[in-house]
């Protein structure tokens, strides 16, 4: 069982209702067996029904407060994990995260119940008329093992599986359909979403037909087994054998020692699909919080890599890199593609671990650090900036609310881009940034980073690589007035962004060159 945060005291109360609704299905056997027997309403009887009414909302109310603390851990979970699987993320905290219902509100619930109010059942047949608790007790196996022995055919956590493969990739050709087109790959791509979806519905049909023949299963098992105990009693009770009342609480008690398991079979299927993303959802690794992590001063920071080694499935990125960036020092980092530049930068900003070495800031250890405010004093600019649904004032004031949008979008070079769209800095702009161009995404990002103008490090990768001859000045001039009492570090490779920097430090596979005049 999936360790939720939480399940221990949910199963615990879960017992405890149960054990209330075997105390209640024994006393409501009871009133009724006198009521029909010419006895009256007693009060056992109408204490039974409210409470059972009372506990089946219980029972609906903490599975719904449960399943909701669930799905919000389990979506933070998700979204602070450290999969680049965009996809497949997206279509866990959407689908996935609510598939869980099902299991958390439905089947968990009845597993508890079948397991004490059969006990409880048996226990009160067996003082009741032990012949007909025997027949309980040798029927009742086998239902769950016919519903094992159906279930074994159950295909839910490859649907789940099938689906989560087919939403990753259904994103990543959309994402990539321009480049798809101009390649003329975009058929190619989508006879295989077509054929991902094609075998996700045969999964979806596989799992239905198995879920309607378990249904059928349970449903005749459970009846010839209440048959195997009615027609006996019956019998004996034409023979004077067994008096009404006893024959009619044997039979009233020996469908509710069914009917429990009757309904977690029956919800088992509709549950696989949920439990198989709890599972899923509960490997995905999380960035790791550092425990008793420290603050530091706000500024430009000094920082230093101490033979830092960083590989992606057991390909070194980078072997032992040295090097020092002084506290308020501008450092270049030059080198061809695939040299370790980015890596560099996804280490400082924590999106990657070394596996070897440290860094050093302001002589503390990165990996010390609180992340939340360590990130809030960085200003980054990827080589692909990412948008967010909303405005473009909004995309560009990101994380900072308090900033000066048109001063860091004119400094950006944005100023006209923004006078040219249809509602100015309030056009809705959309994760994929459909209104604007690469080199005008570009910017929005560089804007984004001139928004933080308390930020004391710099990250720039390679920000002016999209941009024209024009539109690099204006933002190589912008960036000038940013620099100063701060700490930068520069991915570059034109010669207009290098000139910016006091050092220069090239990488080539993975490890450092020896140290150039800038």
């Amino acid at each position: 069982m999936p360790a939720l945060p939480g399940l221990r005291r949910y199963l615990f109360a879960l017992a405890l209702l149960a054990v209330l609704t075997a105390v209640s299905v024994l006393l409501q056997a009871e009133g009724l067996a006198t009521l029909l027997t010419g006895g009256g309403v007693s009060l056992f009887l109408a204490v039974a029904i409210a409470a059972r009414v009372a506990l089946s909302w219980g029972h609906g109310v903490l599975s719904g407060r449960f399943a909701a603390s669930v799905r919000g851990a389990l979506r933070r979970r998700l979204l602070g994990s450290a999969s680049d699987r965009a996809g497949v993320v997206a279509t866990q905290v959407t689908r996935g995260v609510d598939a869980t219902d099902s299991y958390l509100t439905g089947y968990l619930p009845s597993l508890v119940v079948s397991v004490v109010v059969p006990a409880a059942v048996l226990v009160r047949l067996g003082t009741t008329d032990l012949a007909s608790a025997l027949v309980v007790v040798a029927t009742l196996p086998l239902i769950p093992v016919f519903a094992v022995l159906v279930g074994k055919h159950t295909k839910a956590s490859v649907q789940w599986q099938l689906l989560t493969k087919l939403g990753g990739h259904f994103l990543d050709v959309v994402r990539g359909l321009g480049t798809l087109k101009v390649f003329g790959r975009a058929a190619a791509q989508a006879s295989t979403v077509q054929a991902m979806a094609r075998a996700h519905a045969d999964a979806t049909m596989k799992t239905l037909r198995v879920a309607f023949l378990s249904a059928l299963v349970l449903e005749l098992v459970a009846t010839m087994s209440v048959a195997l105990v009615a027609v006996p009693i019956g019998f004996r009770l034409l023979s004077g054998g067994l008096d009404a009342r006893t024959a009619l609480l044997v039979l009233l008690l020996t469908p509710e020692a069914y009917l429990p398991l009757r309904a977690a079979g029956a919800k088992f299927h509709a549950a696989a699909e949920g439990l198989a993303a709890v599972r899923e959802a509960l490997a995905v690794p999380v960035v790791p919080v550092p425990s008793g992590a420290r603050c530091r001063r706000r500024g430009a920071p000094s920082v230093v890599f101490e033979r830092v080694s960083v590989s992606y499935d057991g390909v070194p990125a980078l072997s032992e890199v040295d090097f020092c960036v002084p506290a308020g020092a501008r450092v270049a980092l030059t080198g061809p593609s695939g040299a370790g530049k980015s890596t560099v930068l996804a280490v400082l900003l924590g999106f990657v671990t070394p596996s070897s070495g440290r860094v050093l800031v302001d002589g503390v250890d990165l990996r010390s650090l609180s992340p939340s405010g360590w990130l809030a004093d960085v200003a980054w600019v990827p080589q692909r900036p990412t948008l967010f649904r909303g405005s473009l004032a909004s995309n560009i004031s990101l994380g900072v609310p308090s900033a000066d949008v048109p001063s860091a979008a004119r400094a950006a070079a944005l100023d006209a881009v923004a006078a040219g769209l249809p509602a100015g800095y309030a056009t809705p702009v959309g994760e994929l940034g459909a209104v604007l161009s690469a080199g005008q995404r570009q910017r929005v990002g560089l804007a984004r980073a001139l928004a933080r103008t308390s930020a004391g490090l710099l990250l720039f990768d390679e920000p002016t690589a999209r941009l024209d001859t024009k539109t690099e000045e204006a933002v190589l001039s912008a960036t000038r007035r940013l620099l100063p009492g701060r700490t930068a570090l520069l991915v570059a490779h034109r010669p207009a962004m290098v000139s910016l920097a006091d050092r220069v430090l090239e990488l080539r596979g993975g490890r450092l060159c020896p140290e150039v005049a800038a």
